[in-house]
């Protein structure tokens, strides 16, 4: 009765453990585990999300890669393989070269010593079929030659003697090819070959071109097809473009500039006819070749090196974690 009207003290309940009011022991330990679990199933979602991402990211880089490719192949260079030997020793056997394809968009034509791809002609290769291959393989071949990742079977390369009004004959006194009446100097001839072992005299009309292959005694071009319906020459039109590079094997690897040559214009002159060399091979680019392996045809390792690197980009954007 004497404690009626006096103030009592609070009542305290005890607070569990671990509830998260921020008392009690334990309670910071249960907040943190439950946010490392929380990290660490959102990390392996993040995981799950980029591997699904990559499987659907890698046949687009593939097409993408193919397309520049492409276009790299049709408009800028193209990696061509050279099967025989009758641009040594300029050119191996087996050697690859970049030929440059930009020049002719722009209306360029082929010079004097110059060595260019061109597509046959005038059925030269009629003698030399193409090697066969099985369906699977031929096939795969077609595509990829459509796609211009192999070249074609059917082209071939020389160096440019004589361009359009240049009168080229063969042989002066000292057994020399002239060109408009001046004698050509040579040094890019194999090696105890003679400047030509047939006798000619031709000019060049407008439009065509007269090509040689360096390894003369083995090289059948514009010499061997005079009794052809074009006479031996070569359209300008005909040419894929300009052999820049011998890139592969490495130990090969040097440019391949143009040779300088008479420039002065003459007229007059008629072919001689002349017979082929038997036994010989004519096939003189080809994607047929047997070489040595090349780290990917140049086109394609730079379609994919400007591919990738944009993708990579992409994906580490779109996967980097929030703060």
């Amino acid at each position: 009765m004497g404690s009626r009207g006096k103030n009592r003290p609070a009542r305290i309940e005890p607070t569990p453990a671990g509830d998260g009011t921020g008392s009690g022991p334990g309670t910071g330990g249960g907040r943190a585990d439950r946010g490392r679990a929380e990290r660490r199933r959102a990390a392996k979602r993040a995981k799950r999300r980029r591997k699904r991402s990559l499987l659907r990211e890698i046949p687009l880089i593939i097409v993408v890669a193919l397309v520049i490719t492409l276009a790299l192949q049709t408009f800028f260079v193209q990696v061509f393989s050279i099967p025989s030997g009758s641009m040594q020793t300029t050119i191996g056997i087996g050697d690859r070269v970049v030929v440059n394809k930009l020049s002719p968009w722009f209306g360029a034509k082929p010079q004097r010593g110059e060595v260019v791809v061109f597509k046959d002609p005038d059925n030269w290769l009629k003698d030399d079929p193409v090697p066969k291959s099985g369906a699977v393989v031929t096939a795969v071949k077609n595509v990829f030659t459509f796609v211009g990742l192999l070249p074609s079977d059917r082209d071939l390369i020389k160096r440019v003697i004589g361009v359009p009004g240049d009168t080229v004959a063969c042989c002066d006194t000292k057994g020399r090819v002239t060109v408009n009446g001046t004698a050509l100097n040579e040094p890019y001839i194999f090696a105890g070959e003679v400047p030509s072992r047939i006798t000619f005299k031709v000019t060049v009309p407008a439009g065509k071109l007269w090509v040689m292959g360096d390894h003369r005694d083995i090289s059948a071009d514009s010499r061997y097809h005079l009794a052809d319906p074009d006479g031996g020459f070569v359209p300008e039109s005909d040419v894929v473009g300009r052999a820049v590079a011998v890139i592969w094997p490495i130990s090969h690897w040097r440019t391949l500039p143009v040779q300088s040559l008479p420039v002065q214009a003459s007229g007059g002159g008629s072919p001689t006819a002349v017979s082929p060399a038997s036994g010989q091979s004519l096939r003189q680019v080809s994607s047929a070749a047997a070489s040595g392996p090349l780290l990917g045809e140049l086109p394609l390792v730079m379609g994919l090196a400007a591919t990738v690197p944009r993708f990579a980009r992409r994906r580490r954007t779109r996967t980097r974690p929030e703060r």
